[in-house]
Order: structure tokens, then C-alpha cells, then sequence
């Protein structure tokens, strides 16, 4: 069965169609200049593709996230995930036949070629039996494929250029078909572009682009001038799944937008001289330092990894001679000092958990408390509650075994930050800021504390309200515990004690 899926119009005015079918097997390019409608394009391909074959977008700019709501896509922030987890994340998206969305935003370009390439190489080295047809849409894939060296490292360009030739030029027999957008052909490595069939060429200006379009095209050179005046949303099309010969072709509308649109032209405010200055040369907001992370010292560590095969497999050592009630509790007690002096580095909240194990192991040993050091999975309970502030005694406190049963409801990673306004809410404390939360998370992004707080509120165990001056307080839902109001806004100096 063939389907054809409608692009928009010809220039005659007659439907521009698509042949899905072809071009699963010959792949797309597309090129243009910034505010040419390459995006419009892609999400029209997308919108229009959705129902009859598996997607996935590589999204540096969070573009397509709209596409979840619409289509049921499956959105990834990649800056939540390690580049494992991404992988892995490719490879089940793959199995499922799970549409994907891989927002990018928010992470540098190193960070976004090293987890646009993870994700792209679980697609691609799924077992044969999973092998479906999937649209492998690629958006501003100069920035993955690029034609020189730039700022990253050699490394990460490496793995994230060897994983889009993968993407073009082994692909399909793996069903993947690749389409790939980009500002620049002359920025984009020549043999990643090669593999596409099918090309459809919006309006750009530079002469080594409208060159290179043109010859892709099968375009006279003194055909090429014809780009520059392209009008935004048309493009040149060719290709066995297009037309046979170079046509004009205006994209249609669309269902979904993009959260950032296009600029619009608004009326200045009305604003006195003197009110202006007041706002723009107010005195700026203290400087917020973050300590240089602190590198464990190598001897140790390298005594530790040489030791054992694997840092997060740590054996104990062998049992020690049998010790009294009140010497065990004494040296968990010391345990416990260890992980509070681990926990006041400044770093410490941005740490991953296998870097802070390794050093907790390593001090415990010093410390003479190897037969009570605890396992990795003992380890991240105790880090949680060390990091929500409890104690002993609120942790065997009745009304807080309430608090652990529901915050077992939640992901592991964000049961900490549940516990941290819970205590807070038991004891009447301002509700955390937005830099707290995200510290007690292990991150520097408030955007993802305020994500945080709305996933815990969807999951039914919390309410957040706003009073008039923008405060926030936060309810415990049948506890009925509340926080006083605190400022979101708030330095995380001013609430460190609830982060930790």
C-alpha cells in the first residue's frame, strides 16, 4: 500500500505529495536559512507522518516537545539523563514503538553531541527482530554532523559525527530513514549529506550554499540566484519520493506550534526616564560563587579502584571480631558525621551518587568503620534522608512513616526533594526555593525544580499555591501539613539548611 502524505501545495496550486513509503528508503534533506520554515516544514512532515509510522526527533532547541501533547510522543530531557541511560532509553523507544521526542535544550554542544550520539546509537544497534521503520528527524544537524572541527572536543565530534553517518549511511537497512534539516550545506560534513535522495531547498543567500543546492538539484548555476528569492515556507523540492524534477512547493499549515514563535512587533511601554534608570542601573543581585569542585585526593582512590574491580561493587571487608549494642551505635553515629562532612562541600549536592560512594568508602576506611559501611542501595536511603534534613528521631517519628510510604510513590531520585518539603511543612518552615530544590536534586537547573514540583503535584501528593506577592506554599495532601509562604526566587544561601 502506498501513502502519500500532503506537504502543502505546487506552485500550480495542486497538492504536494510525499511518498512515505519511498522515502523510508531514499532519506531527506533539508535546507535553508534561519527564518526560511524549515521547522514549520519538519513539523508539518511530522504531523502529517504521525499515524502511520514510528518517529523520533533530535531536537537541540525543544522545538517539537509541543508534539507530545498533540501526538503522543514520548519527551526525553536529555539533561536528565546520562548518556547510558540514553542509550538505553534508544534501544527500548526502538523495541516498544514508542514515537520519541530528544530535547536537547539547556545542555552545551558538547553535551548535546555526546547524548544526541547515545540515543542515536541505541536506535541503531537494537537486535534485528526490531528493526521497524522508524522517521529519524535530525534538526539543525550541522551542529552533529559537522563539516569541520569547531569548540568540542575531537571525542565528542567523533561519536556524534560516526553516529549520524550510521543514521545515513547504514540506516536503512536497520529501517531507519533519516531526515536531516540544516542552516548551511557548506557546514554540514559532506558525506552525511551525500546519502540523502530526496532534498527540499528553501530560500538562502551565500553563494557556496545556493551553488551547492543548485548541484544537488541538477540545477544551472545561473539557476541558482532563484534562492535567494524564496519567500518563507517555500522550498525547491526533488527526489523519488517528491517530484522527479525540481519543483516549487509552499508548505501547508500545521496543528502544532513551536513554544517560542515567530517575534512579533508590540507597542513599546510607557515608562518615565527616571523610572527606567531606577529599574536598569539598580545595583545587581550578589554574585552567587560556585566553589571550584573538589577532586579527591588520586592516591586514595586509586588504592580503592586497583583494589576492586568495580567502584559501585565494593565488597566488604572481612567480618571483624563481634562488638557490643552501644560500639556499633557509636560507630554508625560516626558513619552518619562522615556523610554530613561528605554533604558540606559546597559541590556536594552536584555530585553524581558513585562519586559520592567512592569518597564516603574511602573516608569510612579511614575512620576505622569498614565493617559498618553500608551498600550502595543503604547508601542512597541515607543520602535521601540526609538530604530532606531528618534525623533519627523524625525518621521514626509516626506521622513520618506517612511521609516514606508516599514518597515511595515516587521516582527514587526525587523521593529526597519530597521528603525536604515535607519536613518543612511538619515544622512550619518557608517553603524551599527553587534553588533549594534543584540542589537537593543534584542540579543546577531551577527549570527543572519547578518540573519537579509539578510532577510531584500531578502525582496527587502535594499542592502548590502562589499568595498576591508571588510566595509559594505547598500543602501536604491528607496530612494537611503546609509550609509557611516562601520566596521561589530565594538565593540558596538564604534556605541551605533545608537543602541539605
Amino acid at each position: 500500500m502506498t501513502v502519500a502524505i500532503e506537504m502543502g501545495q505546487t506552485t500550480a496550486g495542486a497538492p504536494a505529495a510525499l511518498d512515505l513509503e519511498e522515502l523510508l528508503a531514499t532519506r531527506l534533506l533539508v535546507q535553508g536559512n534561519s527564518g526560511s520554515g524549515k521547522s514549520h516544514l519538519l513539523r508539518r512532515l511530522l504531523e502529517q507522518s504521525a499515524p502511520w509510522v514510528q518517529q523520533t526527533i533530535i531536537d537541540p532547541e525543544g522545538d517539537f516537545v509541543s508534539l507530545g501533547d498533540h501526538y503522543g510522543h514520548l519527551v526525553i530531557d536529555a539533561e536528565e539523563h546520562t548518556e547510558r541511560g540514553l542509550q538505553a532509553a534508544g534501544e527500548r523507544a526502538r523495541i516498544h514503538r514508542v514515537s520519541t521526542v530528544l530535547n536537547l535544550e539547556g545542555l552545551d554542544a558538547e553535551n548535546q553531541m555526546r547524548r544526541a550520539a547515545a540515543f542515536l546509537g541505541g536506535l541503531f544497534e537494537v537486535a534485528r527482530e526490531h528493526w521497524y521503520p522508524m522517521l529519524v528527524v535530525v534538526d539543525e544537524a550541522q551542529l552533529f554532523a559537522p563539516a569541520v572541527a569547531g569548540e568540542v572536543s575531537d571525542e565528542a565530534r567523533k561519536l556524534s559525527l560516526g553516529a549520524m553517518t550510521n543514521l545515513m549511511c547504514r540506516g536503512r537497512k536497520r529501517g531507519l530513514a533519516g531526515i536531516i534539516a540544516t542552516q548551511r550545506l557548506a557546514k554540514l560534513a559532506k558525506n552525511v549529506a551525500a546519502e540523502a535522495s530526496n532534498f527540499l531547498m528553501g530560500r538562502t543567500f551565500l553563494d557556496i550554499d545556493m551553488a551547492r543546492a543548485a548541484d544537488l538539484l541538477g540545477m544551472e548555476r545561473r539557476q541558482a540566484e532563484a534562492f535567494r528569492d524564496l519567500e518563507r515556507g517555500h522550498f525547491m523540492a526533488l527526489g523519488p519520493a517528491l517530484s522527479r524534477r525540481p519543483l516549487g512547493v509552499r508548505i501547508g499549515q500545521t496543528e502544532t506550534s513551536p513554544r517560542n514563535g515567530t517575534p512579533r512587533l508590540m507597542a513599546m511601554p510607557e515608562a518615565a526616564l527616571e523610572d527606567a534608570r531606577a529599574i536598569i542601573l539598580a545595583a545587581p543581585p550578589p554574585e552567587t560563587m560556585r566553589a571550584p569542585r573538589r577532586v579527591a585526593s588520586p592516591d586514595l582512590l586509586d588504592q580503592l579502584m586497583a583494589a576492586k574491580s568495580a567502584a559501585l561493587e565494593i565488597r566488604p571487608e572481612p567480618a571483624e571480631p563481634a562488638v557490643s549494642a552501644e560500639d556499633l551505635a557509636e560507630r554508625r553515629e560516626r558513619v552518619d558525621r562522615v556523610l554530613r562532612a561528605i554533604l558540606a562541600q559546597p559541590d556536594a549536592g552536584f555530585r553524581v551518587i558513585g562519586v559520592l560512594y567512592q569518597e564516603f568508602v574511602v573516608r569510612c576506611r579511614i575512620e576505622g568503620l569498614a565493617s559498618v559501611v553500608p551498600d550502595l542501595s543503604e547508601f542512597r536511603r541515607m543520602l535521601t534522608r540526609a538530604r530532606a534534613g531528618l534525623g533519627a528521631d523524625m525518621a521514626g517519628d509516626d506521622a513520618w512513616q506517612d511521609v516514606s510510604v508516599r514518597a515511595s510513590l515516587l521516582p527514587e531520585d526525587m523521593q529526597g526533594v519530597f521528603m525536604m518539603i515535607a519536613r518543612a511543612a511538619k515544622e512550619g518552615w518557608p517553603c524551599p526555593s527553587d534553588a533549594a530544590i534543584a540542589r537537593a536534586y543534584g542540579s543546577h537547573s531551577l527549570r527543572r525544580a519547578r518540573r519537579l514540583l509539578t510532577y510531584i503535584e500531578e502525582q496527587g501528593l502535594i499542592v502548590c499555591q502562589l499568595d498576591g506577592t508571588g510566595r509559594r506554599t505547598v500543602t501536604l495532601v491528607e496530612l494537611a501539613w503546609a509550609t509557611a509562604p516562601g520566596d521561589p526566587n530565594a538565593a540558596e544561601a538564604e534556605q541551605g539548611s533545608l537543602a541539605l
